[in-house]
């Protein structure tokens, strides 16, 4: 029955019968002691992570440490830009130019870049500079320890570190304690650390260290390590001592008797001109001739009988020799229209259709006979990579199309100007020659001509360039 139930005759509310009695719960008992440093620590690990800045992580740290355990002095080191001191105990805000702050500063800087582990820490441990300040600052009793990144490769990565000081020992339970709780505010403190990029995990790298101190001396005795400067170059293989085919006269090309790099004997036909111009002029000379003769013959009949023809005889022989020697002339020129090769060789040249029907002038060159066991090679040192190269100097040749030859040849000359390439820029030309008896490649052969210099250190070596290319930006 409802205890508040309504009597419908009286409309009063009907009395209820006597309850049970209900038993109240008893309050919590109290947390074991042993508890209380875990359920502390929790709380303290909660309360970094939710800190919305560094200041009030820094906060927690060094002030709210002291729920868990007791301690009479805490500072926090951070390691972002240049290292400095983040927070101190008992202070809202820190002045680093106070003598107690910059003490802590050098003090932290040197546990940092040491790489100390967490644990006690000693004076004894200390720089001189530290250890005779120490007493001044802090308590007989401190322990450090490094807040670090838990990551891959973020295991000896320390942003920083928290140091606490009292004047009693520590304990190894409270060390323990510590221990754990350095691994929270390591993961909290890195929340708000940028991570770096590699420039700035380098330069944490080559901090002073024992290991790193010998690997910056290793890397600077390579970096003076003296080498040789090389530079490479286009190179091509070209006849020696050709010889090189010129148009006789003017005119137009009208056949080619030969293939390019058909080996050819002397007297071999390479190439005839056309002689349709010729053959014209060589008639209108014939008859000019013939006009000529008949008139001195005419002339020199009437000088036997008459006087005044006698003074003709003279110019009319004039003129009929100036006609003789213009018909040998043309008469020359169209027996020189075919060129015949005057030694023996190849004929070096690029196609026959580049030339056939094309009108040539007198001294133009055509094509090379050349002799393919006589060859040199030609390369185009660059003018911005420009070395001392002398005559007598190795330069090897590596052909396009054949990674695994190799050709040295010895440098016999150098220009001293620099002229304009095919690819546009300048470069100075060098001649080399093959040793005598050795294996040339062929002509016409590309490559790249790896040129020996002078010995340098390895780190101007690899620098040049861009030392190079800074001076004349800046002009210095």
């Amino acid at each position: 029955m409802n205890p508040l139930a309504v009597d419908p005759q009286t409309r009063t509310p009907r009395s209820a019968p006597p309850a049970a009695a209900v038993p109240r719960p008893s309050p919590p008992a109290a947390p074991d002691a042993a508890l209380a440093p875990l359920l502390q620590l929790l709380q303290l690990g909660r309360r970094a992570r939710d800190a919305a800045t560094p200041a009030e992580l820094g906060f927690v740290m060094v002030n709210e440490t002291l729920q868990l355990l007791p301690y009479r002095q805490a500072a926090l080191w951070s390691e972002q830009g240049l290292g400095t001191v983040a927070a101190v105990s008992g202070l809202p805000q820190t002045d680093p130019h106070t003598p107690y702050v910059q003490w802590l500063a050098g003090l932290g800087r040197h546990l940092v870049r040491d790489r100390t582990a967490a644990g006690v820490l000693a004076p004894d441990q200390l720089p001189e500079a530290q250890r005779i300040d120490w007493s001044q600052w802090l308590p007989a009793h401190a322990v450090w320890l490094p807040l670090r990144r838990q990551g891959p490769g973020d295991a000896s990565a320390a942003d920083g570190g928290l140091l606490l000081a009292r004047d009693e020992p520590w304990q190894a339970h409270e060390l323990a304690l510590l221990t754990e709780l350095a691994h929270v505010y390591g993961h909290a403190w890195a929340g708000f650390v940028p991570r770096q990029a590699a420039l700035g995990r380098l330069l944490a790298w080559l901090r002073p260290g024992k290991a790193r101190r010998w690997l910056l001396a290793a890397a600077l005795a390579v970096c003076v390590l003296p080498v040789r400067i090389t530079v490479l170059a286009q190179a091509e293989v070209v006849p020696r001592d050709p010889f090189m085919v010129r148009a006789p006269l003017d005119g137009v090309i009208e056949r080619f008797d030969v293939r390019p790099n058909q080996p050819v004997d002397a007297g071999t036909p390479l190439f005839s001109l056309d002689t349709t111009a010729l053959r014209s002029r060589l008639e209108l000379a014939r008859q000019a001739h013939d006009t000529a003769r008949e008139e001195y013959r005419q002339s020199a009949q009437q000088a036997v009988t008459i006087e005044k023809n006698r003074a003709e005889i003279a110019l009319r022989r004039g003129r009929l020799q100036e006609k003789a020697v213009e018909l040998d002339y043309t008469a020359e020129q169209l027996e020189r229209v075919q060129v015949k090769a005057e030694r023996a060789g190849i004929a070096v040249f690029a196609d026959v259709n580049d030339w056939v029907g094309r009108a040539v002038t007198l001294g133009e060159r055509i094509l090379l006979v050349a002799d393919p066991t006589r060859v040199e090679l030609t390369a185009w040192l660059p003018a911005a990579d420009v070395i001392e190269v002398r005559p007598g100097d190795v330069i090897t040749l590596y052909p396009q199309g054949d990674p695994f030859r190799s050709f040295d040849a010895q440098v016999q000359s150098v220009a001293y100007r620099a002229e304009a390439t095919h690819e546009g820029f300048l470069a100075y030309r060098i001649k080399a020659a093959f040793a005598d008896g050795s294996t040339a490649p062929r002509i016409g052969q590309l490559g790249t001509a790896h040129l020996h210099g002078g010995w340098a250190p390895l780190a101007y070596v690899a620098l040049r360039r861009p030392l190079v290319s800074a001076r004349q930006w800046l002009g210095w």
